[in-house]
């Protein structure tokens, strides 16, 4: 579990693609300092696993899946990732909770100054949108970002210079591919509903117009 708060931008020096997916090595400075084997770590906002460790270096496995769902399947030597180690219990939780699971990919469309930031459009798959709240969290390539503004097939984020100094969004042009993960409260919430709220439904949701209006809604 991460908290979308990126430690360092690392360099992707090579993309190895093979059979099942794909190996990746990752240039490193800080997070190196106690990353072990077996680690996970959040390479641009994606879980992965610490294989092997050299002298400025990381190693990882990439599944054929993440492929799929992610924007690695653009990634070539050169590009620059967000990389973030895993929550310490008891570490402060800047963020919000980030799994690592990449929802789908959104593109940005726009980039426009706001005072010393900017405000960062991107539009996003069709079936996440049951997911995004205004003023809710969304990461981005790995970042804990808040929803500005929601449109039907857009939403926007403020970027403050902080943000676009420690992590790659500065470098992003028009159209270029960045990894979504929605809050997971949404994703329970929904299953909730859909199972019902009683162990007792068997499937059958309560959830209807009366029973909103019984609540106060």
């Amino acid at each position: 579990m991460f908290t979308g708060i990126i430690e360092e931008i690392g360099l992707i020096q090579e993309l190895r693609f093979v059979s099942q997916g794909a190996i990746v090595t990752v240039a490193a400075k800080a997070i190196l300092s106690d990353l072990k084997i077996g680690d996970s770590i959040a390479v641009n906002g994606v879980c992965l696993t610490a294989t092997h460790i050299g002298a400025g270096s990381f190693l990882c496995d990439i599944s054929a899946e993440t492929l799929q769902r992610s924007n690695f399947r653009q990634a070539k030597p050169g590009t620059k990732v967000n990389l973030e180690r895993a929550l310490l219990v008891g570490g402060r939780l800047g963020g919000h909770f980030v799994l690592g699971h990449v929802d789908g990919v959104g593109r940005l469309t726009s980039k426009t100054t706001s005072g010393t930031g900017f405000v960062m459009s991107f539009d996003f798959p069709r079936e996440l949108d049951r997911y995004l709240v205004f003023k809710g969290s969304i990461a981005i390539n790995g970042i804990s970002l808040t929803i500005a503004s929601l449109e039907q097939t857009s939403f926007s984020v403020a970027v403050i210079p902080h943000t676009l100094d420690s992590t790659n969004l500065r470098e992003l042009i028009s159209g270029e591919a960045v990894n979504l993960e929605v809050d997971v409260l949404g994703k329970y919430f929904e299953r909730f509903f859909q199972l019902g709220l009683s162990p007792h439904d068997k499937g059958v949701s309560r959830i209807n117009s009366e029973y909103l209006k019984s609540q106060g809604f």
